[in-house]
């Protein structure tokens, strides 16, 4: 018996594809796709998938990684729609102060992190000599 292809939901396959599922055409919405269907989308993506990336709206996770902020700052600062990229451009381009704030915030949290990740190399070096 063949094995049934892994079928992922519209939100997930939405996801995957950094878009923005409202913003899909109905038929990708409606019905399941199949982790091919996925790949084929990848590798040769139609026209409304080139223009959802390109133009938005996009999801905040596309968004928080644009403006170089959290997601959770973006949530901070109010941002709970899609934005499209000319919003995001102009943001960047004149950036308000949470704006300013969040990329501190971020770049610091990155920094930390990298730290206790050195840290704990260096402690695994050690107990392994």
């Amino acid at each position: 018996m063949p094995k049934k292809p892994q079928e992922l939901k519209p939100s997930t396959a939405a996801a995957k594809l950094g878009v923005y599922l409202p913003a899909t055409p109905a038929e990708f919405q409606e019905s399941p796709i199949t982790r091919d269907d996925l790949a084929a989308l990848e590798s040769n993506p139609p026209q409304w998938l080139v223009d959802l990336r390109r133009n938005g709206p996009h999801p905040r996770g596309v968004i928080a990684a644009r403006l170089r902020v959290s997601t959770s700052g973006l949530a901070r600062a109010g941002i709970t729609d899609p934005l499209t990229t000319d919003e995001i451009t102009a943001l960047i381009a004149d950036p308000p102060e949470w704006l300013i704030r969040e990329r501190h915030t971020f770049d610091e949290v990155r920094r930390e992190e990298k730290r206790i990740a050195e840290r704990d190399a260096a402690r695994r070096a050690t107990a392994a000599e």
